[in-house]
């Protein structure tokens, strides 16, 4: 069984921002058929009949052992592994609802034109929901489609970007998933990695709205630090490496958030951050992987289950989107995450850490 998921339904009033693969060939993928489908659904009728009433959960359990293929489009931002890991597990609560669907799968390169050439043309094909993966995937989908379930993920807050009316109260055909991450508690892990350190370089896409709010975030944790921050920008992925190299005899150590483009490009990050002795403390798990030292973040593959199972909800109970709020990860699903190899090239003792 998998473990309960714990889930926050406040509202982050006080935080506002946008979060964290080019259409080209889009890929459909198509669920196996059940082959008792047929009559598990008569089993379930003849059990109606005999008891003459049934729970909402039995009912759940009726239409997915149904005969119903939902169409689903997914318009995923760029490919990286927080985003990809989030699309996994959104499939994987359709998969264990047991419901039947083929998914559409576009990837729009990190590119905003294609996004909304994908999302204009789901808005003609019929779908029957659309996944969004990401800040811009999702305002270009929510930006022509009103009359289709909308799930998001991966959008640090959907009210501030215009996704919806409230995130406790969405209003219109839009939910989803909040990717937003405990900034504060990362920077306190890069103090306490590395109590001598003295100036953090924030690193971060200048046009990602989510990294924005992520790097004044930062800013504020910092000083309550008694850290010094400084900004280091950049625009278009082929920027990255000089950035970096920019910050090399700067500061003390690199931060950076949960940025498409920076997260895209993290291997060239990690190459000269770790070249030249900068541990690289990150915004989720992914980056980490990819070179960075290490970070204190949410599960994307849970983040995106939580959306898979909003989807189950909407399409299989008809559940109104207007009505589920935006949902969080629990604090106790944050998890630290080291990277032992870039510890031994940065010469840092990470044993200690929790």
């Amino acid at each position: 069984m998998r473990k309960s998921r714990k889930v926050l339904a406040l509202v982050m009033a006080g935080v506002m921002g946008l979060s964290l693969t080019a259409c080209g060939s889009g890929q459909t993928e198509t669920t196996e058929a059940e082959t008792s489908a047929e009559s598990a659904a008569e089993t379930a009728a003849s059990s109606e009949a005999e008891s003459g009433e049934e729970t909402a959960a039995e009912e759940g359990a009726e239409a997915a052992a149904s005969d119903t293929v939902y169409q689903i489009g997914v318009l995923q931002l760029t490919q990286h592994d927080a985003l990809d890991k989030a699309n996994e597990g959104f499939f994987a609560a359709l998969d264990e609802a047991g419901i039947q669907y083929e998914a559409d799968q576009q990837n729009a390169a990190g590119e905003q034109s294609t996004c909304q050439t994908v999302a204009e043309k789901f808005a003609s094909d019929g779908k029957d929901l659309i996944f969004a993966i990401a800040t811009p995937a999702a305002q270009a989908v929510a930006g022509v489609i009103a009359d289709t379930p909308v799930v998001i993920t991966a959008v640090t807050d959907p009210a501030d970007s215009g996704l919806v009316a409230d995130n406790a109260a969405p209003g219109g055909n839009v939910t989803g998933t909040s990717d937003l991450t405990p900034v504060t508690e990362q920077i306190q892990l890069l103090k306490q990695i590395l109590p001598d350190a003295q100036t953090v370089g924030i690193l971060y896409c200048s046009a990602e709205a989510n990294s924005v709010l992520q790097a004044e975030m930062a800013k504020e944790a910092c000083e309550a630090e008694g850290l010094e921050a400084v900004e280091y920008t950049v625009s278009a992925s082929n920027e990255i490496q000089t950035v970096v190299e920019s910050m090399v005899g700067k500061v003390d150590a690199i931060y950076a958030p949960t940025d498409n483009m920076i997260a895209a490009g993290m291997a060239t990050v990690a190459m000269v951050a770790n070249d030249n002795g900068l541990p690289v403390i990150c915004g989720e798990g992914g980056m980490v992987e990819a070179g960075g030292l290490a970070t204190y973040g949410i599960d994307y593959y849970e983040l995106g289950y939580l959306a898979g199972e909003q989807a189950v909800d909407i399409l299989v109970n008809g559940a109104d989107p207007a009505e589920i709020p935006i949902g969080y990860l629990a604090a106790e699903d944050c998890e630290l995450q080291v990277n032992q190899e870039t510890a031994d090239i940065l010469g840092i003792d990470v044993s200690g850490l929790q």
